[in-house]
């Protein structure tokens, strides 16, 4: 095996159309475009979504909603997520980010009571729902709003 010998597998080279080079191509004269109209001129056609003076579809279906430009949007996570944390220890964004519990904070990270907490940990974090301080109290940890 050497450079000499090397070639595409068989199959997945194919060669290029040559259109509008005589009648013996099978695709001379025209070249594939037909006979006159706006497909077969130079720099024709319609550009995407026209539907030939009709009502397009993106304008006939109505508008729904809006983005709220003052949208808070907070990194989750749970109280079984915190469980792995020793007892005794303090739990802040920094310490979700570096546990890979968290990927990125934005507007904050949001404690939520989903699962169980079984030490006592100190939580900081920006909002926490009622469950999850209610857990994290009767684990015997405690609840600091950042």
């Amino acid at each position: 095996m050497d450079l000499s010998n090397l070639s595409p597998a068989a199959g997945s080279v194919k060669k290029r159309k040559r259109i509008g080079r005589g009648p013996g191509s099978g695709n001379g004269k025209t070249a594939g475009k037909g006979h006159k109209g706006q497909n077969a001129r130079s720099g024709g056609g319609v550009k995407p979504g026209f539907e030939g003076g009709q009502m397009p579809l993106q304008r006939r279906l109505p508008k729904r909603g809006f983005t709220p430009l003052d949208k808070k949007v907070y990194a989750l996570v749970n109280l079984r997520d915190l469980d792995t944390f020793e007892a005794g220890s303090v739990v802040d964004p920094q310490q979700l980010i570096a546990a890979g519990l968290v990927r990125q904070i934005g507007d904050g990270v949001k404690v939520l009571g989903d699962g169980e907490l079984t030490k006592a940990v100190t939580v900081k974090a920006h909002r926490f729902s009622r469950s999850a301080q209610e857990k994290i109290a009767a684990a015997g940890g405690t609840v600091e709003v950042l």
